[in-house]
């Protein structure tokens, strides 16, 4: 299928999911198909042409404070997708997600399960950084919403590893804790999530490291699996 094809699809199935979200409906559970997979450079095509629209974003009062906007990065056809919570001061200087001290921690945690940060991908639930580092607030993640649920879309990765307790309340749009979210596999429109500490976190409570390196076995047992 042409780029240009495939591009209003993907418009019209946007457009589809603001209708049924007018309507109230909070999620639709989507199975995607192997095969359904697009080539490699029509995903980068539309990761780039999101990450334009992105990047002229003016849906909240971020984008009056922000330095840069921050996509998000990787292997377009990633197995495994890594979402955060919000940039900080230096993915704000630089433009590119967890590229300070967590940055450095999630790094080794994605080195430990025999994968580099080239063959993973990595975003936020939130593309600016807020100010001070603060919490990410409710109508800067809506704000956001339908940006990263394209950017799933065209990734389409087997699992996603929710960063954090706003990444993972929001993808699973529960109010549970991260404690009780953490340690097994939920379902994200037809997607394994695995929900577990933010790197950020472990920095200040270096003792939930082992928590992580449990959850992180978990997802590196699963990728072994669905490799076979």
């Amino acid at each position: 299928m042409p780029v240009d094809n495939l591009s209003d699809l993907i418009e019209k199935v946007k457009r589809q999911l603001q209708y049924f979200q007018s309507l109230g409906v909070e999620g639709l559970n989507i199975q995607w198909q192997k095969e359904q997979i697009a080539p490699v450079s029509q995903k980068s095509e539309l990761l780039s042409q999101l990450q334009q629209e992105v990047a002229r974003c003016q849906k909240c009062p971020l984008h009056l404070t922000r330095k840069t906007t921050v996509f998000g990065e990787g292997d377009v056809n990633a197995r495994l997708m890594f979402i955060g919570e919000a940039p900080g001061y230096w993915e704000d200087v630089q433009g590119r997600p967890f590229v300070g001290q967590a940055g450095k921690l999630l790094t080794d945690i994605i080195k430990a399960i025999g994968l580099s940060r080239e063959e993973v991908y990595i975003g936020n639930i939130v593309k600016c950084r807020p100010p001070e580092n603060r919490n990410p607030k409710l109508e800067e993640m809506e704000s956001c919403r339908d940006y990263l649920h394209q950017q799933i879309a065209i990734i389409r990765p087997e699992i996603i590893c929710a960063l954090g307790t706003f990444s993972a309340q929001r993808l699973l749009n529960t109010k549970l804790p991260i404690s009780r979210l953490r340690g097994k596999f939920w379902d994200y429109q037809g997607i394994k999530l695995m929900a577990t500490f933010h790197p950020a976190f472990l920095l200040r409570s270096p003792y939930k490291k082992r928590d992580v390196w449990e959850d992180m076995k978990k997802i590196k047992a699963c990728l072994q699996q669905g490799s076979q």
